[in-house]
Parts: structure tokens; sequence; C-alpha cells
């Protein structure tokens, strides 16, 4: 007889509807292939094909063999299970250095499978006691609650503006906690075109808020998967690259600039961690252990592969990501002119206009949840995210509210997805208006 469970015995993240979120967006996609997705967040498909994977191994095959490494340890480095915290410290230290201006050691770096990875080991290395919590911006990206949900650290939000965080009310949420008992450990927001409403924040705010962390004895968990993608050329400079004092610790993914499929990210952790001998040892260092139980090490063949593109853009994103930064700026603008001409006289839906990234959030007259979208892609073929997905349980955050995406679409279908929606909101808004009658 085949074993049954419980699922109220299992862990809450298995049933939690904010951690289903994305597993509930794909089978949406997938029950309704026709349908035009402004929902998906992925970059778009036409910059990858499968001749890169070869071309960056033959390159990075190529670093190792000029800095003096025989086959024998060419091989055992891309063959075996290698070191935990990866590889690519030096080559992703210098990418920080040509395109942030910052500055680490490649012990530094701790090279992880994908973003997400290097999410759950900061979570868990640094909310060490009962009462430790994580401040974060609101709304906020899913893997992060998510992975705070797997973990059982209690995420704090942090309510934010049009201009991105708020340092003033950071301190006063940061206050809050410590009054009740409890110690907030560390803030995570995505300062640049944020995941998901687009928002960012000016660099005297960013400044400020290194202050504010300081005097609240927090780290910034700073993740930047945008930065590149700016609509103009305007600097925007990391948190990290404006930290005097070593409060942030960095995010990275390759994703964006690189390719999704490789699955690699990074943690760049520069703090000093002291232990009770005296014993002096760099955060991400210490963090290994932690990544040694969860992945053992991340692959070394996907880690080649990005190492191929590092040494082949001369270790600049920007400099290789010209032409996706130019795709993305095309495709941000057609979401906001389309929006403009759909909605110019739909005085009941209001929209952010973003300064670039991925991401735009809309105000509809209707209520955006997921029935809605279930409707949206079977009447009108046209898919988007519920804005509810990304605030906390029970505050009835975002009901009203929708995420567009443009970045996995080329320009005219951006544009036609925002037709359809244009559709839905006209269908359904007057539905409402006849119900309220």
């Amino acid at each position: 007889m085949t074993v049954e469970l419980a699922r109220d015995d299992l862990h809450v993240s298995v049933s939690d509807p904010q951690s289903a979120s994305m597993n509930f967006l794909n089978e949406v996609a997938a029950r309704f292939p026709d349908a035009v997705s402004l929902a998906a967040g992925r970059p778009y498909d036409g910059f990858h094909t499968t001749d890169d994977l070869h071309r960056y191994l033959r390159t990075y095959l190529a670093h190792l063999e000029g800095l003096g490494l025989d086959r024998e340890q060419r091989e055992r480095q891309l063959l075996q299970y290698g070191r935990t915290n990866g590889h690519l410290g030096g080559l992703i230290a210098r990418m920080l250095a040509v395109d942030e201006g910052v500055e680490v050691p490649p012990e530094a770096v701790m090279v992880t499978a994908g973003c997400q990875e290097a999410m759950v080991i900061a979570l868990r290395g640094l909310c060490a006691r009962p009462g430790d919590v994580v401040l974060a911006v609101e709304p906020c990206y899913v893997g992060l609650t998510g992975a705070a949900r797997v973990l059982g650290v209690e995420v704090v939000p942090v309510p934010e503006s049009a201009d991105g965080l708020d340092p003033e009310t950071v301190g006063e949420v940061a206050a809050a906690v410590r009054a009740t008992g409890r110690r907030p450990r560390a803030l995570y927001l995505v300062p640049s075109f944020a995941n998901p409403s687009g928002a960012s924040m000016p660099v005297p705010a960013r400044r400020r808020l290194l202050e504010v962390a300081a005097q609240a004895d927090l780290l910034v968990l700073e993740d930047d998967p945008y930065g590149l993608f700016g609509l103009d050329d305007e600097p925007r400079p990391t948190l990290k690259a404006l930290d005097p004092g070593g409060r942030v610790v960095y995010l990275g993914s390759f994703a964006k600039s690189c390719f999704p499929g490789a699955r690699v990210g990074f943690l760049v952790a520069d703090q000093v961690v002291v232990g009770a001998d005296g014993r002096r040892a760099l955060l991400a260092e210490e963090l290994s252990a932690v990544k040694s139980l969860l992945t053992v090490n991340t692959s070394p063949v996907a880690q080649a592969v990005v190492g191929g593109f590092l040494v082949e853009s001369g270790c600049s994103v920007r400099a290789a990501g010209k032409a996706k930064t130019a795709f993305y700026r095309a495709g941000l603008r057609a979401l906001l002119g389309a929006l403009e001409r759909e909605f110019a006289d739909e005085p009941r839906v209001r929209w952010n206009a973003p300064a670039g990234g991925f991401f735009a959030v809309v105000d509809v007259p209707l209520t955006a949840d997921e029935a809605m979208l279930e409707i949206s892609a079977r009447e009108h073929g046209v898919l988007w995210t519920p804005m509810g997905f990304f605030y906390s349980a029970g505050s009835g955050g975002g009901r009203r509210k929708i995420r567009l995406s443009c970045s996995a679409l080329p320009p005219d279908r951006v544009e036609e997805g925002v037709r359809r929606l244009a559709a839905l909101v006209r269908a359904r808004a007057d539905t409402a208006r006849g119900a309220e009658r």
C-alpha cells in the first residue's frame, strides 16, 4: 500500500501560496502556449545559442592553459568536484573592478548555483539565533521571501516608495523590530530597477541608506540583476561601490548578462569575521561551510562556460552587453508607449515609468488575482503577474495591481500584449461597474 502523508504535516513552504506563485505562472503559461506572456521576467531567447557553450568552454580552457595549467590539471578543474567557493573568484573580482569600480579580493567571492543559492546562504549564515530577522523591501522578489520561509527566517517588510526604499523608513522599521526584542540582521533590496516594482533609488538616497544601515547595525544584501539595463547611460553606482564601511553583501548573477541556463551566480562578502580565538577570516570563506552542505560546489562545467564568457568579454559585462541593453531599452519603451496609447482615456488605469530594467507596475480597476489571470489567458490571450504575489501574506497588498515584463519578447509582441490587456480591462471593468449598479 502506498504511504499517504498529510499535507498539513509538510513544511509551510510546500503549501504557502506565495511560494507556489512561480509554479502557478509556469502552469498557466503551459496551458495557454499561444498567449502573449508579459509575465515572464526571463532574458530574450534570441541572445543565446548552443554554439556559445562550445566557444566559451574552448576560451576558458585556453585561459587555464595560459595560466600554466597542464592538461591533467585543466581536466581536473572541470571534471571533479572542485573548490567549494568556486574557481571564478579572480575573474569576477576583475569584472566588479572594471564595471562597478568595486575592489575586492578573489577570496571574498563565492560562486553559487544561481543567485537564489546566494540568498539562501546569506540568510542562513547571518540569522543564527531565535529572534534574528531580515528586513526586506515590499513588494519583494519572491525568491528572497520564499528562501526565508524555507529556512524559517522571519522577514519584516519595509514599504517601498516610487523612488525605492526611503532610508528613514528603514531606520524606523529597524528600531521598531529592536523594541520587540528581535534582532534585525540585514536588509534586502534591489536598488536599481527593482523586481517587481521597477523602482530605482537616487544616488543621494543610496548614500543615506548606508549611513542608516551603519546606525542600525544592519548588513545590506544588495541584489543587482538589472543594473546594466537603464534607459540611459546615467551612472547608477551600486551600493557596494558607495560602501565605505563594508556594510554591503553583494548578490550577483550571470542569468541576464550571460544566459540563465548556466545557473551561475555569486556572493561577494568581504566583511571580516573574528572568532573567539582571535582568528580572522572573510565572511565569504566562513559561509563556505553552509554552501558545502547545500550543493557541495557549483558545477565546474557551468563555471567554465561563464569563465569563457568573462575572458571573451575582457571581464566587462557592460561592454559585452551593449546589444542586450539596446534590446531591453526598446522593449521597455515599447511597453510604456503602448500603455500610453491603450489607456490614455482610462483614468482608472495608472502605471509607473521605470528608468530601466524589465518591469513596470499597472494599477487596474479589477481584482488582479489568479482567477483573473486564468480569464485573461483563456479569453484574451495575455499573461501577466499579480502583484499580490510580492506582498507579505495577509497584507492585502497589490490586489489591484499587475506586474508587466518586457524582457522576453520583441517590441511588437510587447505592444500586442498590451493591446490584449486593454481588452481584458475594458471587458472586466465594465462587468464590475454593472455589478456595482
